[in-house]
Parts: C-alpha cells; structure tokens; sequence
C-alpha cells in the first residue's frame, strides 16, 4: 500500500513497495493533502500494474501523459513507467503498427482498420513524424479520400461512399487519441476533424416478400433456403450467427429461436438474444429437422466451412430466380426484416430482436418507402382501397398458418401467438409494388 509521507520541512513524499520488495519513494515537494491524495492512488494503481505485469486503465495512462517532464522522470526512476519518447521522434508508421497490435477486435474490425490504416500511410508516408501531422493536414488526408478516383484508367470515375469516409476518419481519430494516451501527442491534429454519418441509405433497400418467394423457389436446397430465411424473417446476421444455430436452439412449442452473437457477445446482456418463428420459416426448417441425420448438431452445417462463397452462389441464385440483385445481399435482407417488425411492434421490441438499438436501426436499416407515401395520401391503410386489401390480407394470412402447421406438434401455431405476429406485417406489404430499386425481372 502507498501512503503519504511528511518531514519537518513540510515536503510530500509518497511511500511505496515495490515488485522486488524494495521500499521506494517519489518526492512531491510541497503540496496539499488533496494533491498528494491523488499521486498516492495513482502510484498505488502503477506499482500495482508492474508487479501483476497488467496493462494501466485508460484514466491512468491519462494521467501519466498529463505529467509534468520532472514528475513524469521522477516516476521513471523508481520503474513505475516507460520512458517518454519524444513526439518528433516517433513515425506515424510506428504508431499505427504498435495500435494494430494492441487492437483486440475481431476480424471484420481488423479489415476495417487496415484500410484506414493504409490509406494513412499512403497519405502521408509511414517515416512521417507524428509531432509534423497538423488539423490542416487532417483535413486535406479527408479531402484526398473524398475525391480521389478509384477508378482504372479509362473507366468511369469511382469514388469511396460518404459512409466509407466516414468510417475511415472514425478510427483514424481512435488511433491518435490511442497516442495521447500512450503519452506520444499532447494533442490529436484529428480531434475536430468531421467524420460524418457511416450510414449509407443509398444503398438500403427494401426486399419484397414476392422477391423473396421467387429466391427460395430458385434455391438448390433447404439449406439455402434456410440461409435466407433466417435473414429475411428472423432478421439473423449471416454468416456469423446463423452459422452458430444450433437444434438445441429451436423451440418448437413456444416458436422462439435462442440467437448466439459474436458481434455483440461483448456487451454485457447482447450475447443471446430470442427472436420469433415466422410462418414463412417454419416449414424450411420442419423439412432441414426431419431430413437431418441423427443427432445432427447445426442447423446450417454447410456454413461450418468457412470457405464457403455465400455472395457468388447466392448471386446466382437471384439470377436464376429472374431477378437483378441489389447492393448488399445479407445485410438488405436483415434490414428489410427489421422495416416489417418496426411497422407492427414497439421500437424496443424490434431492437431486443434484432440485438441492437433503436438509435442504430434508424441509421443503418430504417428507410422510407412508396408505401408510406401511399398510406400518406390515402391510398393504403385507412384509404378507399384499404378494407378490400385488408379481407384479402387476412384470408392470406389464414391460409399461411394453416400451411406452417409443423407436422410433430401440429397445435404448436394455435398457442405461438408471438411468432404468428412477428411474420405478419403490415397489411400493405403483399400488395407491394416492385420498384426501382434492383427486384424487376432481369431482361432476356
């Protein structure tokens, strides 16, 4: 334990024990007790760190970046920190291979950071001193990616989405307050550097239930079938959580699936989450259960391979349904599941579904569609045209659960209110027109 000490002259010293055993000191001069209450408790924390061999909280390696050139020494002395290296000294090159490794994330975040990273360095150069790199450097590093053409020579001009930039300028800003912390900056060039918006609501569509019928006729088996269903009705990322569902995981008599999440497993209370069984997923995955062999563990083995190529098959099955396919294969289809739920449950319901909140469904799966418009002026729910749609509706809506009955508990639908609900969305939706948006028939 560190304690404060006093002499006759009224200098402050802190007292502590080293991980050798050795008594040690570091003097203060002359402070107050407040002051000399928190170089206690901090060199307590640091002495702590060294003999346990543990990295230092981030308020802490604050702190010590905070010190003075004699205090920080002073502390150096009785090997309670590193020694500072100057900022001109050290190469953006060496910062962003020492924060590549000391990042802990998993590999989609990886990809994520070496783009960032090696635009940086293509930027500025990895002998580039950090203590050089000014805000106007920042801004013209942003500007560059804006407007730099991706393109091959000869070829239309391509340029990096908004949401790209955006993402690109968000850990690039991480990355040099990671260098602050470490006591290599006093100050990040890219602390009020504009990052923007990462969503990019030009390439969020919506999937049609008639697009996504035609999909699963065009499917060569139930497997596949299950792959998109699981997206498109139960909202499941793929391939990360639809990968780790299990049998174990159906409930059959209560129409729930128990979801694994690698992506939010680590946030305390996001790791499992329990979503509906849709009537338009029941009956693939009766036929995947009784087909199974016995004692079968996954739902979807064919995803237990990780080299296989979802994007090229599932494109050729879109093909082969007679459709063109739209941006983003998987991450549309969840979106266009969390459009269903928002318009026929509480916001926070969809979220605990979904495993995320309501403030990243508005930005990242959320859109306004013709449909809207339509209920707007009087064309859709509540309109002239609307009790007609809506008997239509119901008589559908009848005939699907009498179809998803499952063929082992055949009462199962009778009692799974929440399940029927979940899949039957809004009324307007099996009247929805194709657009624009990528779905019509691809020409001959």
């Amino acid at each position: 334990m560190a304690s404060v000490s006093r002499d006759k002259n009224g200098l402050v010293r802190i007292l502590f024990t080293d991980r050798d055993g050795e008594r040690r000191s570091v003097r203060l001069g002359r402070v107050n007790l407040r002051v000399a209450r928190v170089y206690r408790d901090n060199i307590e924390d640091l002495n702590t760190a060294r003999i346990t061999n543990t990295s230092i909280a981030p308020e802490l390696a604050e702190w010590v970046a905070g010190l003075s050139a004699t205090m920080h020494g002073r502390l150096e002395r009785v090997g309670l920190v590193d020694p500072r290296i100057a900022a001109a000294a050290v190469t953006l090159g060496a910062l962003l291979e020492r924060f590549e490794d000391a990042a802990m994330v998993k590999a989609g975040t990886k990809a994520a950071y070496r783009q960032a990273t090696g635009s940086l360095r293509d930027h500025f150069g990895e002998a580039r001193a950090l203590a050089t790199i000014t805000p106007t450097d920042a801004d013209a590093w942003r500007k560059a990616m804006a407007e730099a053409n991706l393109a091959p020579k000869g070829e239309p001009e391509r340029r990096l989405s908004a949401a790209t930039v955006a993402k690109r300028v968000h850990i690039a800003k991480a990355i040099f307050r990671r260098a602050i912390k470490w006591g290599l900056l006093k100050a990040s060039p890219f602390a009020e550097l504009r990052a923007g918006s990462q969503a990019n609501p030009d390439r969020t569509v919506y999937v049609p239930r008639e697009s996504i019928a035609r999909v699963l006729e065009a499917c060569p088996d139930d497997q596949w079938r299950a792959i998109i269903a699981l997206v498109r009705f139960a909202g499941l990322r793929c391939p990360s959580e639809v990968s780790l569902l299990r049998w174990g995981d159906v409930n059959w008599e209560r129409g729930r699936l128990t979801v694994r999440s690698p992506k939010t497993a680590g946030h305390d209370g996001h790791a499992v989450r329990m979503v509906p069984i849709a009537p338009e997923l029941r009956p693939i995955l009766d036929r995947l259960f009784h087909d199974a062999p016995d004692g079968a563990e996954w739902v979807v083995p064919r995803l237990r391979d990780t080299g296989t190529n979802l994007r090229t098959t599932f494109e050729k099955i879109i093909e082969r349904a007679g459709l063109v396919a739209w941006p983003r294969l998987f991450h549309n289809l969840r979106a266009s599941c969390a459009m269903d739920w928002c318009e026929r449950f509480p916001g926070h319901v969809v979220a605990s579904w979904l495993g995320h909140s309501p403030l990243v469904a508005a930005r990242h799966y959320m859109a306004t569609r013709d449909h809207h418009f339509e209920l707007a002026v009087g064309n859709g729910e509540g309109g002239a045209q609307s009790d007609a749609r809506v008997a239509q509706n119901e008589a559908q809506h009848d005939s699907a659960d009498d179809r998803t009955d499952s063929p082992r508990t055949p009462e199962v639908l009778a009692n799974a209110d929440l399940a029927r609900q979940a899949a039957n969305t809004c009324d307007s939706l099996q009247k929805e027109e194709v657009g624009a948006a990528g779905f019509e028939p691809a020409k001959a």
